[in-house]
């Protein structure tokens, strides 16, 4: 494990009235400490040192407590502009592991984790380390079907024990933009350096900076700053049942294409047992004209093995790929990241009762607001003392709900 990751961890929020005062809830399921001096249940002392997690003047009443059992919770100093008073608690997983060693097996117990508590909290946040982030976010997207509550990844580049360390304070943000009220998004989201992405929209573009996330085709959903500007996201059947996926489909892979690459290597690549391949092609989703690399693409879209092009530009899109490669049956990748497709090609894979026309198919269908089918003007609110204004910000990604049913903007007013 680097120094430079903050701890991965599931943290889980809910709201609840006591006497006429709102509250947030949150419990906190720690993987990694990312930070030298840890051990396993050393982070709930370490953040009761941090005034700005920790009210100690709080009293805790039997009703907090009877609802966060078997957590124990923490207060969270009251936000002057928030609506809640935030509650969180921590459990960490035993081993605490490095973010690099995350597997499928990893998300499919986050997603199982988060269904047992989902009706327990009404949200969820975790502390993850920084390197394979976006992985995580984008399977725990399509896993968590239906999601009705927050999911909110956090971390740091530099680890809590260091004096610049950045961790403070994306934890903060991430608790406050999941619990105090400032807007619902039911989504699983990243956020980093005051800023909240979707989570499937999302890719680690640095190492060095305290900002290493990027969402190249899709608007930042909030920024938090002086005041807190909450754009016009795209809530995602939240009147309809939720449901945690566990399956997932390991024999996938991607390949990015260079020049001289041979036809042997990519008839190797595609291979059995591989079923999904991401073909990160070059600029709008162009392929060699080469008949022998062709062909070998074409014998494996054959043999069944799912084949999804994806630009290595992280902006623009493959809609216009070379036809070439649609008539051997490849699929188009649009705008989508190379995290989420890999992701959401291992998704459809390990639902068996798909076909693989049907994981074609479905692959080129907007699931959960990770690839742009259609433009719609999306709508900003700005808060600022108590106010949310709406603005006019433009075009952006596709705002339809699997269903078809269009998304609304954000009007929420906000009281302090």
């Amino acid at each position: 494990m680097t120094r430079k990751e903050l701890p991965q961890a599931g943290l889980t929020l809910m709201i609840y009235a006591h006497a006429c005062t709102l509250h947030t809830r949150l419990a906190c399921l720690l993987f990694h400490p990312g930070y030298d001096w840890h051990t396993l249940g050393s982070l709930q002392t370490k953040i009761k040192t941090y005034p700005t997690l920790y009210d100690k003047d709080y009293c805790i009443t039997t009703d907090d407590k009877h609802c966060f059992e078997p957590f124990q919770p923490i207060p969270l100093p009251f936000v002057r502009d928030s609506k809640h008073r935030v509650l969180y608690c921590i459990t960490e997983y035993d081993p605490l592991m490095d973010s690099c060693n995350m597997n499928m097996d990893d998300w499919a117990k986050l997603a199982r984790d988060i269904e047992k508590h989902y009706e327990q909290f009404d949200g969820f946040v975790i502390l993850h380390g920084t390197d394979t982030m976006c992985y995580t976010a984008s399977a725990l997207s399509f896993m968590l079907e239906n999601l009705g509550k927050p999911v909110i990844l956090t971390g740091a580049q530099l680890p809590l024990s260091e004096t610049r360390s950045d961790a403070h304070g994306n934890m903060l943000g991430a608790l406050l933009m999941a619990g105090s009220g400032y807007a619902h998004i039911p989504e699983v989201c990243i956020y980093f350096g005051h800023q909240l992405l979707r989570g499937n929209r999302t890719s680690k573009t640095s190492a060095t900076s305290f900002s290493p996330y990027s969402s190249p085709n899709l608007p930042t959903l909030a920024t938090l700053g002086m005041n807190v500007s909450i754009a016009g996201h795209h809530a995602r059947c939240r009147d309809l049942k939720f449901k945690a996926h566990s399956a997932m489909c390991p024999d996938v892979g991607t390949l990015t294409l260079f020049p001289g690459m041979t036809p042997q290597l990519v008839e190797t690549f595609l291979q059995p047992p591989l079923k999904g391949a991401v073909l990160q092609t070059y600029g709008a989703g162009h392929f060699p004209t080469q008949r022998p690399l062709l062909d070998k693409v074409a014998q494996a879209c054959g043999r069944g093995v799912v084949v999804v092009n994806c630009s290595q530009c992280p902006h623009g899109t493959t809609h216009t790929a070379s036809e070439e490669l649609c008539e051997l049956g490849v699929v188009s990748g649009a705008d989508l990241t190379v995290e989420a497709a890999l992701t959401k090609l291992s998704f459809l894979l390990g639902q068996t009762h798909l076909s693989v026309h049907d994981v074609r198919k479905r692959m080129e269908e907007d699931l959960r607001g990770e690839m742009t089918v259609e433009s719609c003007t999306l709508t900003a609110a700005v808060y600022s003392k108590g106010t949310v204004e709406s603005c006019s910000k433009g075009t952006a990604s596709n705002g339809l709900h699997p269903d078809g049913e269009q998304s609304n903007a954000i009007t929420t007013n906000h009281q302090s």
